[in-house]
């Protein structure tokens, strides 16, 4: 009868470190998971940066040239 009690222990023991264990990874996932969003949005604005970059240098251009020649 002892023995039973044991193995019942253990099994609980057993069943809570996978709930754990899987808890650990369920939280790895999500911090994955912010990380390529955070790391998507940074693109972004990079992306953004370099057109605005493009759009002031092509102002700033028609400025130093005559406007007839614009086109």
């Amino acid at each position: 009868m002892g023995w039973q009690k044991q193995k019942e222990k253990e099994a609980k023991e057993e069943a809570g470190r996978k709930r754990e264990e899987a808890e650990k990874q369920k939280k790895r996932k999500q911090k994955r998971e912010r990380t390529m969003e955070v790391k998507k949005v940074v693109e972004e604005w990079e992306i953004c940066d370099e057109k605005e970059k493009a759009v002031k240098s092509e102002a700033e251009a028609k400025k130093l040239v005559l406007e007839r020649f614009h086109k």
